[in-house]
């Protein structure tokens, strides 16, 4: 156990005293599980505190900032990247018991909430008010609104809404000293000042702890419908997901699998699209009943140069739900496929798609790997799991040289290197590739405005 894993008497006691009974753990039995996440990092904390109210998250971060302990929030554990591993030690702050919904307005059309709150049940809570919450990532079901915060989720609804932070209107953080910063507010448009907000959403966690989120809401869609269609090839479906944009259509949503990745969700589920499809799309609209039904005409018309192998639409919740449950599968069902993967989010201008789904096939052929590639094409979202056994070192190494070549692909192609998962620890190693030193000195001295003893989630993110 290292010197920066050995938490002080002085310092547990505090924990001890601000987090009585359950609220603080310090067995490695009690913390272990609080030192990974999806990305299948791990490092164990120094302590883990569980914080039920903003005055502990204050004293904690007092406390810290005058011993120098790292601090890492966590929500769910749902990120890829490592963003909420301690790699540094200090204490995990897990934000689960904060998951209060306190406030929904309908009139102002806002909600209140705390970050531990998952997702998907907003949303539900919502809908029985026929409100919407439109970010939408695919672990839904799972994360926490606080994580979507913290790397800027996208998710599949991002081509017609956006991202995260397109809604969230203001935020309540602590920040190293225990003082309490109020950002933004519950107006949907406001341009006093710096935009605070919008600098704590996707900093993953280095500036301080959100302990509150107002969110904006939107009327909930009075009908959607989904339009699955099945093609022989990747080119061929992603020459079809540009012609419904040139038949002038926004669609709510725009997912694409590829063959190795329809295989992955065959391998563990049912699923509707024909044996030999060489790439799915997945095309969800909303609005009105009358505008949905005319969206998918023509959208269907779209697409038929083409000439898609399938087709199944859905205009039921249920029906479309069976649809898009194999999208949601593709993540745990990637595991099935090979022990380890590494897992990417690039994204390129939605032109350059093609260019980027060829050179990652080849890619894969030329180092004999198994990619799965799948994503929100409508945004030029590419997720990119490199399949591997990484006890075999030939074919860990070959995983690396593939991850290193189609992240400077897409760097190329005027892309970026994460959409929607955030930097963590998987990629500050080729961060220099995207951002220059001048700009990366820029955001270390933000975020020493913030944090000028870099307690907040140490070694991540830029």
């Amino acid at each position: 156990m290292s010197q920066a894993h050995v938490l002080s008497g002085a310092a547990r006691r505090f924990l001890e005293k601000h987090f009585p009974g359950d609220a603080a753990a310090f067995t490695p039995e009690e913390m272990f599980v609080y030192g990974t996440d999806a990305s299948r990092r791990h490092a164990m904390p120094t302590a883990v505190v569980r914080p039920s109210t903003v005055g502990q998250i204050q004293e904690l971060l007092a406390f810290a900032q005058a011993n120098r302990l790292p601090i890492v929030a966590r929500g769910r554990g749902t990120n890829t990247v490592g963003d909420c591993v301690p790699a540094s030690g200090g204490i995990v702050v897990s934000m689960a018991r904060m998951n209060r919904i306190l406030e929904i307005d309908p009139d102002d059309f806002v909600a209140v909430v705390e970050p531990g709150l998952v997702t998907g049940d907003l949303q539900a809570a919502l809908a029985k008010q026929r409100l919407f919450y439109a970010p939408d990532p695919a672990s839904v079901k799972f994360s926490s609104l606080g994580g979507n915060a913290n790397t800027c989720a996208g998710g599949m609804r991002a081509v017609k809404y956006g991202v995260t932070r397109d809604h969230i209107l203001g935020l309540e953080a602590v920040i190293p000293g225990g003082e309490l910063v109020h950002c933004g507010g519950r107006t949907h448009k406001n341009v006093v000042g710096l935009d605070l907000t919008r600098l704590f959403v996707g900093s993953e966690g280095t500036l301080g702890v959100m302990t509150k989120l107002t969110l904006k809401l939107l009327p909930l869609p009075a009908a959607t419908a989904t339009l699955a269609l099945a093609f022989a090839d990747v080119d061929t479906a992603l020459t079809a997901a540009a012609s419904v944009f040139a038949a002038g259509i926004l669609p709510q949503a725009l997912e694409f699998m590829a063959r190795e990745a329809l295989a992955a969700v065959a391998g563990i589920s049912t699923v509707p699209w024909p044996a030999g499809a060489g790439a799915v799309l997945l095309i969800r609209v909303d609005g009105s009943a009358e505008a949905v039904a005319a969206d998918i005409r023509l959208v269907e018309t779209a697409v038929q140069s083409a000439a898609p192998l399938w087709r199944q639409a859905a205009v039921s919740h249920d029906d479309e739900e069976a649809l898009w449950e194999p999208r949601r599968l593709l993540n745990p069902a990637s595991f099935k496929v090979a022990p380890d993967k590494i897992s990417d989010d690039v994204t390129v201008p939605r032109g350059r798609l093609r260019q980027a789904a060829a050179g990652i096939a080849a890619t894969a052929g030329e180092l004999g790997l198994k990619i799965l590639l799948f994503g929100h094409i409508g945004d030029g979202n590419l997720h990119v799991n490199i399949m591997h056994d990484a006890a075999d070192s030939h074919e860990r190494a070959r995983a690396q040289t593939a991850r290193e070549r189609i992240l400077a692909l897409c760097l190329s192609l005027r892309g970026t290197l994460s959409g929607e998962h955030g930097v963590g620890l998987a990629k500050l190693p080729f961060l220099d590739q995207q951002l220059s030193p001048v700009e990366r000195a820029l955001m270390a001295r933000v975020k020493a405005a913030f944090d000028p003893h870099g307690i907040m989630n140490p070694g991540k993110a830029y």
